[in-house]
């Protein structure tokens, strides 16, 4: 093999000049990337400002939740509000599929990074069944705010087992690969 002309694939552009992505999205998926306010003492980003137009509906309920490094939550599926996340720290791969049979991108299925240094806040609209990936080496935090408060009576969430066939996404995919 030594001395061949090595042609490789050829690479393929998945952001616009200026970053945002050339991804199909999900319809209603939307993502928001606050500015960080960076300075020898630390950083700040505004979660949410008056006037702000990503956040369309009004906060009635929020929650911190983690992921752990190499671990997946989901799938889950809420039929009446939406989920508003928000990444305070670590690497999160959210991986949506469109199972609501009336939308224009039905089975579709989108992945977004959620990280510090880009996207981080994430719009997940009912009906879209998501999964939370830590790619990262370090626990991940977010907040979520979503658009109607928890249920304790009649929680408004379906779930699926994270390998179910009913799902075209093996997210094994997105795990490190060591070669031996």
């Amino acid at each position: 093999m030594s001395g061949e002309d090595l042609r490789g694939n050829p690479d393929v552009a998945t952001v616009r000049p200026d970053g945002s992505s050339l991804a199909v999205m999900i319809d209603g998926v939307r993502t928001h990337s606050p500015v960080n306010h960076v300075d020898h003492r630390g950083r700040v980003f505004e979660v949410w400002t008056h006037g702000d137009d990503y956040w369309t509906e009004p906060f009635v309920y929020s929650y911190c939740f983690t992921v752990r490094p190499g671990t997946t939550k989901g799938w889950g599926v809420h039929d009446h509000k939406n989920d508003r996340y928000t990444l305070i720290s670590g690497e999160v791969l959210v991986v949506l599929f469109d199972g609501r049979p009336d939308s224009p991108t039905a089975g579709l299925v989108q992945k977004v990074m959620l990280t510090g240094e880009g996207v981080r806040q994430l719009t997940i609209p009912r009906g879209v069944w998501h999964a939370d990936v830590n790619v990262g080496p370090d626990e991940a935090f977010l907040i979520n705010f979503p658009t109607m408060p928890y249920d304790y009576e009649s929680p408004d969430r379906r779930t699926l087992p994270i390998d179910t066939a009913e799902i075209p996404v093996d997210v094994r995919q997105f795990f490190p690969t060591q070669f031996r």
